[in-house]
């Protein structure tokens, strides 16, 4: 049991190390609950500061103008169907094409691999990309969201290096039993590379959540902007009329509104972003084991 006793140096770092650990977790997550005790407070009380850690006056009077903005319900309803079904198609072209890419023995591979690498170091430019999204008749479309993500070069190398790994003889002996690509595709890599999928599934999805600039560059329908786009505008804003989607004529009632609730611009600014950030934080502890295990069986086959 002497072997295993750490030494004075050894104690000493591994106390800094806490110490440095806690002080960075705190400055860490520090912002996130200034802005929550900020939107959690009445807007005009807010104002007059000394709110750092728990709200002065409670209320709960921004987060309901906030959820019953129809602007900010729309933009909810954008942000996750382009969520779900840009994770679902992404996650079939990506994996379909890495694993046929996978296949050592895949005629023309080496020209193929080249060419998908292509655009992956090189980029033509926003303005050309603008062009090929009008010339597609995507822009101030839905499927803006959607089409351009489904194929992910990064990915695809994460993917198709994961399948490499997976021993030839699952394959070969599904073969022989008669299954055809697709089969042994969906009913054993799949199953095989399952924490590599879903640590995939973690990145496209919440990139998709996060993305604000396709909303803000290629849409001009103030119905089909995503959350982040419309945080953006929000974060922007100098008026009361843009959270709460006024276009015209409505600037009486949101004084009052405003009058009657000590209602600020910065309290509902507050409020939208906690809104638009909590559903990935509720979502990602459920997919982080997959995520570890992913790293870890990715390490381990490395």
């Amino acid at each position: 049991m002497r072997g295993f006793r750490k030494s004075m140096p050894e104690k000493a770092f591994a106390v800094f190390n806490i110490i440095f650990m806690v002080v960075l977790c705190a400055l860490t997550l520090y912002p996130f609950i200034y802005v929550m005790a900020y939107s959690l407070n009445e807007g005009a009380d807010a104002t007059q500061g000394g709110i750092y850690f728990f709200p002065r006056k409670f209320t709960l009077f921004n987060y309901q103008y906030v959820l019953t903005n129809g602007t900010m319900q729309s933009a909810y309803v954008i942000t996750i169907g382009r969520t779900l079904l840009g994770t679902t198609l992404g996650l079939f072209v990506t994996g379909v094409t890495a694993y046929g890419a996978s296949f050592r023995n895949l005629p023309g591979r080496k020209y193929i691999m080249f060419y998908i690498l292509i655009p992956m170091l090189f980029s033509g430019g926003l303005v050309p990309y603008y062009i090929q999204l009008s010339k597609l008749h995507l822009i101030n479309s839905f499927w803006v969201f959607v089409i351009p993500g489904m194929f992910n070069i990064w990915n695809m190398f994460v993917l198709m290096k994961f399948f490499m790994g997976i021993p030839e003889s699952l394959r070969e002996s599904a073969i022989i039993d008669g299954a055809n690509e697709m089969v042994v595709l969906w009913k054993i890599i799949v199953p095989v590379a399952a924490p590599a999928i879903a640590a995939i599934a973690l990145f496209t999805a919440v990139g998709h959540w996060n993305d604000w600039f396709t909303g803000a560059f290629f849409v001009n329908n103030i119905k089909l902007i995503p959350v982040q786009t419309y945080l953006q505008r929000l974060l922007m804003a100098d008026s009361l009329g843009t959270i709460t989607g006024n276009q015209e004529g409505n600037t009486e009632a949101i004084f009052r509104a405003s009058q009657s609730s000590n209602m600020t611009l910065k309290a509902l600014k507050t409020a939208a972003v906690i809104v638009g950030t909590l559903p990935v934080l509720f979502v990602y502890p459920f997919l982080q084991r997959y995520f570890v295990k992913g790293v870890l069986v990715g390490s381990i086959k490395g």
